[in-house]
């Protein structure tokens, strides 16, 4: 397990929050089939653990009582081959959320009343990752609209929009602004648009994603000519 300093402000549990969360809806949408074959029902009570940097692990909970931090859903793995895979997934993404939830308040139990406001008024910003398993969208994951018109699916493959061609130089910049300024978030870690990191839009939910969280790179998007993020790609699937 990755060891980790205590967070002390709400913006460094927050990002502690987003890290673990990144780290949950990869085990469960992004690398699905590896999380999968680690759930063995012939193995002991399982959990599955997230951790600040975005990685996941499934193992046996902690040994010490009390533990460092809240633990997760324990035995996971046994229900796994009685239950359709998207209720297993779903299941263990409510539970993920209970424990995100846990891990925050814990942090935070020592903050005032404002600062656990601001903190859960963040969070709840992002999707839970029941919602991102599950294929619910939320409106802030929405990929901007361009000034009105509908985004063409070459946007798709490029790390910004495409800027309107007939506005003047100094409108044009503007935009480009006041663009990367607005609230897309990644649909896998939740992390707000930059302009500095290749992003990719999907063309079926129109969710954009950071191309290193579903493993594409600018190169190999050019070679896309659809691009079906995991979630949507999830939907399809009985069975991981």
């Amino acid at each position: 397990m990755e060891g980790s300093t205590m967070p002390s402000t709400v913006e460094e549990v927050f990002e502690d929050y987003q890290g673990r969360r990144a780290g949950l809806i990869k085990a469960l949408i992004v690398e699905v089939k590896e999380f999968y074959e680690q759930c063995d029902p012939e193995k002991e009570n399982l959990c599955l653990y997230a951790y600040p940097k975005g990685t996941w692990e499934v193992t046996l909970p902690a040994e010490e009582v009390p533990p460092e931090l809240p633990e997760p859903a324990l035995g996971i793995n046994f229900a796994r081959d009685g239950m359709e895979s998207r209720d297993w997934l779903s299941l263990i993404a409510v539970h993920s959320d209970s424990w995100l939830y846990a891990v925050a308040f814990y942090y935070c139990a020592r903050f005032n009343k404002q600062e656990r406001k601001r903190l859960f008024g963040m969070i709840n910003e992002l999707p839970t990752v029941y919602e991102v398993v599950s294929g619910r969208r939320s409106a802030k994951e929405k990929a901007p609209s361009n000034n009105g018109s509908h985004k063409a699916k070459t946007t798709s493959k490029k790390e910004k929009l495409p800027k309107q061609s007939s506005l003047p130089e100094e409108e044009d910049e503007n935009y480009e602004d006041e663009y990367e300024e607005s609230d897309t978030f990644c649909g896998i870690c939740g992390g707000l648009y930059s302009g500095s990191e290749f992003w990719i839009a999907c063309d079926i939910c129109e969710r954009w994603f950071h191309g290193k969280c579903v493993k594409v790179t600018a190169a190999r998007a050019e070679h896309i000519k659809q691009y079906k993020c995991p979630p949507c790609t999830s939907k399809k699937r009985t069975h991981p």
